[in-house]
C-alpha cells in the first residue's frame, strides 16, 4: 500500500533530487543499523517524506556520510540523517510488523508468520519506545480489517483508517504543530489508501479480493469520481502543510505534495490509454 509518496523527478531540481535520494539512502542505512537487513526490507519513500518534513519543520540539524550499500556496491552514496531518520525507521518497522502480524491472524499466511517472528524483538522494543503511535496504527489496522471482513463499500469509513493511522506517525511530538501535521497525515493516508484501492481495482475485481470501490466503479462517471475524490484528498493535506513554517526543502515536500504523489495515477493513465488505442 505504501510507495505513492515519492518525488516527481522531472519537476525536481537535481540538487534537489540528490539532496532527496540523500535522505532516502540515509533511511536505508538507518534501517539497516537499528533492524538489520530485514528492517532495511521495510524501506519506504512514504517515510523518507515524513523525515524531510518533520526536519523542516523543527529544523534539525543533518549528518551527512558516505557508504557503499548492496545496491551500490561500488561507488559511495552520500546519506542524510538525523533524529527523524531513527523514528521513520522504527515507524516502518513498527508498520511491517503489525501488518505481517495482521495477516497470518486473518489468512494464515506463513510468509507473514516467519515475518512476524523474524523482526519481533526489534519491533516489539519500538512499539515500547512509542506506545502512543504502536496503539494507534495497531488500532487502526485492526478496524480496517474489519471493514473488509465485512465487505464494507464505505470508501470514507475505510480510508479513514489508514488517514488516521498516517497522522499519528506524522505527530513526532505533541506540540503546538500537531493539529496541521495530522491533517497532512490523515487526508495523505487517505489519498494513499484511495490510490492503492484504484490501481488495484481491476486485478481484485479478478481474482475476487476485497476492494472498496467495487460499488463505485459501477457508476458511470466512475473515473472522474476517484479522481475527484484524489484531488480533494490532497487538496486537504497540502492546505495544512502550507499553515507550517517549512522553510528549508520547501522545494522538495510541495513537489512531493503536488506532483509527486500522481506519478503512479499519471503511468496508469498512460497505460491505460495505450491499451484503449491498441485495441
Amino acid at each position: 500500500m505504501f510507495g505513492y509518496v515519492t518525488v516527481c523527478e522531472p519537476e525536481l531540481k537535481m540538487k534537489d533530487f540528490r539532496r532527496y535520494k540523500a535522505y532516502y539512502c540515509g533511511l536505508c542505512q538507518t534501517l539497516k543499523e537499528r533492524h538489520g537487513s530485514l528492517g532495511q526490507m521495510t524501506l519506504t519513500y512514504d517515510m523518507t517524506f515524513a523525515i524531510i518534513l518533520l526536519t523542516s519543520l523543527y529544523e534539525k540539524k543533518l549528518e551527512s556520510s558516505m557508504h557503499r550499500c548492496k545496491v551500490h556496491p561500488v561507488k559511495k552514496q552520500v546519506m542524510l540523517r538525523n533524529e527523524f531518520s531513527e523514528y521513520a525507521a522504527d515507524m516502518n518497522l513498527i508498520l511491517a510488523y503489525y501488518h505481517l502480524k495482521d495477516d497470518w491472524q486473518d489468512e494464515k499466511k506463513v510468509s507473514a508468520l516467519l515475518g512476524t517472528a523474524a523482526i519481533r524483538k526489534k519491533a516489539e522494543n519500538a512499539v515500547k519506545k512509542y506506545p502512543r503511535q504502536s496503539h494507534a496504527i495497531q488500532r487502526e489496522l485492526k478496524e480496517l480489517a474489519r471493514y473488509e471482513a465485512e465487505n464494507s463499500h464505505d470508501i470514507d469509513g475505510t480510508a479513514g483508517c489508514f488517514g488516521r493511522l498516517m497522522e499519528e506517525v506524522l505527530v513526532y511530538q505533541k506540540d503546538m504543530w500537531e493539529e496541521p501535521l495530522r491533517k497532512v497525515g490523515f487526508f495523505l493516508g487517505k489519498f494513499i489508501y484511495i490510490m492503492d484501492a484504484y490501481e488495484d481495482l481491476e486485478q481484485d475485481i479478478k481474482d475476487g479480493n476485497y476492494n472498496p470501490l467495487r460499488s463505485l466503479n459501477q457508476v458511470d462517471n466512475y473515473e472522474e469520481r476517484c479522481r475527484e475524490i484524489l484531488c480533494m484528498m490532497m487538496a486537504e493535506s497540502s492546505t495544512a502543510f502550507e499553515r507550517l513554517p517549512c522553510l528549508v526543502d520547501a522545494d522538495i515536500l510541495r513537489n512531493i505534495l503536488y506532483a509527486g504523489v500522481w506519478t503512479r495515477y499519471n503511468k496508469l493513465q498512460e497505460k491505460r490509454k495505450e491499451v484503449d488505442h491498441e485495441s
